[in-house]
């Protein structure tokens, strides 16, 4: 049996040359075939028009005039012989021949024929009806006679100087003449029509090509399941996408690049002139290394941003511009860095508590029992774990507490002393200690940084930590100025004239993105140079601020900075059954 194959469909771009291709053809048929008719009647309409103007020059000829009423006040008709020998057949006859009409006839009150192209005719009655001319009328006709079809027209005759009918007058041009007339007319349109149909027909190949290109040579089923997935993959995932056309304008800005930047949806919008990090348009200049990642700062969050060519082909569609957060992780990362010093300070400090417990072991064995209570005591006052901070007690908040001794440890591992400045007083509870925790790590950070890049001799970093009333409902506000003992901002360091004009200026550049003094190389994904940019607009999207209060001098004290973070601190409530028992 044969088997029978399932002829695969058309392609959409030929499917669409062959409708318009149809369609062109149609439309020029249709026109030329409109265009032909109006023709044909202009040109009948004309033939017509001659004929009753040729019948009336001779229906109004006195000669036949008279001759036709002579011939009608008879008795019977002429012979054909007589007829053919008048002056009415001489008269038709010139004025057929000068003209170039099919015939040119005369006739009686009754019809009869008295002139005719055709001799044998003479005498007969004519083939048409000639009632309306003898009754007086002119009429244009269209019909076929004894010689053919034509186009004439009838005039009566009427008595030299009165109104009776006694004949009338057929004149009739053939329907052939107007023919050639016509095909004459219609060379021109054929001519056009074919042209028009050839322009169309190249046309349609154009738009077909530029239907493949635009289309990728995709058919509209497979664009249809592209869109569903694109917009399926934009929109679920939690990475920011921004696609940019290779015109320069914006074509995709998924919703997580909205959350992540902070901006409505900027599709369509120049990307040079979109309100965007400016780091993140570098990455699509034409010098830019491809596929190398940046850290940025926006809304708050540290965002990785990478950029790709788009290419299909050889053809240049854009770039991608991808965007992670890494906010979370930086946090998670301080907070590490933080549990990992605490480990590494109890570690240190296990084998303290066991010398001290052999220390009350020996006082009880001798019998000193009045030394081991006031060693005890004194172990009490000190707390269970020794930071290197001096008067961690002025911190009630216990979160605070256990960051700066880790921060202390850390600092002091480095070589740097890490202390409380005297007007630090904290009587309430943290309730926002990650944003706390970011802005304080992020000043420390950098002041341990500027201490040990220093050329003081001593080098310490001193934090000063004040809480006190809010201006509305959201809580307490907390104060932080850090100092340290390095050699201040750059501007402060040039110690010239112009670096003190512009220390304002340098000042705010600090806070920069990228912006960093540091000479210790930067650990993948740490942030170098993220951290002071992060802290003020953590601090302003609460309504405070992080600030430069001094730029600090060559050789120390070296830059103070201050932070001010409303809306970030509790009452510390003491539970009732609490007393105070220094009686």
């Amino acid at each position: 049996m044969p088997r029978w194959t399932r002829r695969a469909p058309l392609r959409f771009s030929t499917q669409t040359l062959l409708l318009q291709l149809g369609v062109v053809a149609l439309v020029v048929l249709l026109t030329s075939a409109v265009h032909v008719w109006l023709t044909w009647e202009r040109l009948g309409r004309e033939a017509e028009n001659q004929a009753l103007t040729l019948a009336r020059t001779v229906a109004s000829d006195p000669q036949v005039r008279a001759e036709v009423q002579q011939i009608s006040a008879q008795p019977g008709t002429p012979p054909p012989a007589e007829l053919l020998g008048g002056p009415l057949m001489a008269a038709a006859e010139g004025a057929r021949t000068r003209t170039g009409a099919l015939f040119v006839v005369i006739t009686d009150e009754t019809g009869l024929r008295l002139a005719h192209p055709d001799a044998e005719r003479l005498g007969e009655r004519v083939s048409t009806d000639p009632s309306e001319a003898l009754a007086g009328k002119e009429v244009t006709t269209r019909n076929t006679g004894t010689l053919g079809p034509s186009a004439g027209a009838k005039v009566p005759v009427f008595a030299p100087g009165t109104d009776t009918v006694v004949g009338e007058v057929s004149v009739g041009y053939s329907t052939e003449t107007i023919g050639q007339s016509l095909a004459r007319d219609v060379v021109p349109v054929a001519l056009t029509a074919a042209g028009a149909l050839l322009v169309g027909v190249l046309a349609s190949f154009l738009f077909r090509r530029r239907l493949q290109r635009l289309t990728l040579g995709l058919e509209p089923e497979e664009i249809s399941t592209l869109v569903h997935d694109q917009v399926a993959v934009l929109q679920g995932v939690d990475d920011g996408v921004i696609g940019v056309a290779a015109d320069g304008r914006i074509s995709v800005f998924n919703s997580a690049a909205q959350r992540l930047l902070g901006q409505p949806d900027l599709t369509g919008t120049p990307w040079t002139d979109a309100p965007v990090p400016a780091r993140l348009i570098a990455l699509t200049r034409a010098d830019a290394a491809e596929g190398d990642g940046v850290e940025l700062v926006a809304g708050g969050r540290v965002l990785v941003a990478s950029a790709r060519k788009a290419l299909h082909g050889r053809e240049d569609l854009g770039w991608v511009v991808m965007l992670r957060d890494r906010t979370e992780l930086q946090h998670l990362t301080r907070q590490l860095d933080a549990v990992g010093t605490m480990s590494t300070a109890l570690r240190a400090q296990r084998h303290e508590f066991a010398n001290q417990l052999h220390t009350i072991a020996g006082f009880m064995s001798i019998g000193q029992h009045q030394q081991a209570r006031d060693y005890l005591a004194r172990l009490a006052a000190t707390g269970p774990l020794k930071f290197p901070v001096d008067q961690a007690e002025l911190l009630q908040d216990p979160y605070l507490q256990a960051f700066l001794g880790a921060k202390g440890v850390e600092a002091d591992e480095r070589g740097v002393t890490l202390r409380l400045g005297p007007e630090t007083l904290v009587r309430g509870q943290v309730t926002e200690p990650q944003e706390v925790t970011t802005v304080l790590g992020n000043l420390i950070d950098n002041a341990v940084d500027a201490a040990v890049a220093g050329s003081a001799p001593e080098r310490w970093v001193e934090v000063e930590v004040l809480d006190g009333p809010g201006t509305g409902a959201g809580g307490g506000t907390l104060h932080i100025v850090v100092g340290d003992s390095g050699d201040g901002l750059p501007a402060a360091a040039a110690g010239s004239a112009a670096a003190d004009a512009d220390a304002e200026a340098d000042a705010d550049a600090v806070f920069a993105e990228g912006f960093t003094t540091s000479e210790r190389p930067a650990r993948a994904g740490a942030g170098q140079g993220l951290g002071l940019a992060l802290a003020r607009q953590l601090a302003r999207r609460r309504g405070g601020d992080v600030r430069v209060l001094d730029p600090g001098s060559p050789g120390g004290p070296g830059a103070v900075f201050m932070a001010t973070l409303p809306g970030t601190t509790a009452p510390n409530k003491t539970k009732p059954n609490e007393k105070d028992n220094d009686a």
